[in-house]
């Protein structure tokens, strides 16, 4: 009997359109289609919960649907379209009742309750957008970038320029300028300070409190493009991840690689770590699902999910550590014998013997 929806670890969203739900104690994964089912179309974007008690899961797809997924009743409640400006989702947050989305194109709409109701507010952040979040301690408070497109840290109070715009390394060596390319990007807890991870395998720590508007911290990892990052508990370490499958935590202090995640077979699509516990979850190319201790770099957990994952979320109001026992082996063989039990008996045909003729 699979798991019920509330109690899955980890929830990923696949290129098919599925939502995956998967519990890591029984390494079991159920799929959730909305109302049109599953199409390439509706490939899942972005992923974020709807509430504080995470009961209520929003799906951002390509066709531009937001749907509302209950963990509750393991079923799809509601949905929406998100119109405006060109490009998939590349950011989904919440503000109080509201849900705030951004695309490619860099136009950032606030939605209200109300399905016929135009946007409640929206500002452009610039095109070529690949990144929006949200700062977890001010959720009115967004940080944008992209290629070409540097970090923007926007207040949707004041929303007609942005509170922070961060400014390019200097030339390199041959006093060429640098390309601008931020695949992703987090708010350090407790601080203004805000990490990005770039294409060119850049780490970078701003802090808009300073005057000074370049990173205080720039460090090289890989010779891949960077993709993801997460920041685990406490505000020393990141872990990134890369286009090649390379995933490694590093200290913000030194600017040094702390130690390397294992068992990766392509590109990493999106990293989360748990707010309490020393794990990381990550979804890559490869199609599996995975979960390693930052302690110790230890891979704990690897599930198979058959699809093109993108990205995930995790489920943190569960017991993570609570371990499940198996159902017993004694259940499964009279399962077994009951099924067997009820079959037919089909007799076996006797072979018949060849007559002999006459003359030969």
């Amino acid at each position: 009997m699979a798991a019920p929806t509330r109690l899955f670890h980890v929830w990923v969203g696949a290129e098919t359109g599925a939502l995956k739900g998967v519990n890591l104690q029984r390494k079991e994964a159920s799929n959730h289609a909305g109302g049109s089912g599953l199409s390439r179309a509706r490939g899942v974007s972005a992923l974020a919960w709807g509430d504080p008690a995470q009961t209520e899961l929003l799906v951002a797809c390509l066709d531009r649907s937001l749907s509302v997924f209950s963990t509750e009743k393991g079923k799809f409640t509601g949905s929406r379209r998100c119109p405006g400006g060109d490009g998939a989702f590349c950011g989904l947050g919440v503000l109080g009742s509201s849900v705030v989305t951004a695309v490619e194109s860099g136009l950032i709409r606030l939605w209200g309750e109300d399905e016929a109701e135009e946007p409640l507010q929206e500002l452009q952040a610039g095109p070529g957008l690949c990144r929006m979040r949200q700062d977890p301690a001010r959720p009115h408070v967004l940080g944008t970038a992209g290629k070409e497109n540097g970090l923007k840290v926007w207040d949707l109070q004041r929303p007609g320029e942005p509170l922070f715009r961060a400014k390019n390394v200097r030339n390199d060596w041959l006093d060429l300028r640098v390309p601008v390319w931020d695949r992703d990007l987090q708010f350090l807890p407790g601080s203004q300070r805000i990490l990005t991870c770039t294409g060119h395998g850049q780490v970078r720590l701003y802090d808009p409190s300073s005057p000074q508007r370049r990173p205080v911290l720039d460090v090289t990892f890989g010779e891949a493009p960077l993709t993801a990052l997460a920041l685990p508990p406490g505000d020393t370490s990141v872990v990134v991840g890369s286009a090649r499958g390379d995933v490694a935590v590093l200290d913000l202090r030194k600017g040094r690689v702390l130690r390397a995640l294992k068992g990766f077979a392509g590109g990493v699509r999106g990293l989360q770590c748990h707010p309490r516990l020393p794990l990381v979850a990550s979804v890559s190319l490869d199609r599996f699902l995975r979960l390693h201790g930052l302690s110790d770099g230890r891979l704990q957990h690897k599930v198979y999910l058959k699809s093109r994952l993108s990205c995930l979320l995790l489920n943190t109001h569960l017991d993570w550590e609570a371990q499940e026992e198996p159902p017993p082996q004694k259940e499964k063989d009279e399962e077994e014998d009951e099924l067997w039990d009820a079959l037919e008996s089909v007799p076996t045909p006797r072979k018949s013997k060849k007559r002999k003729i006459s003359g030969f």
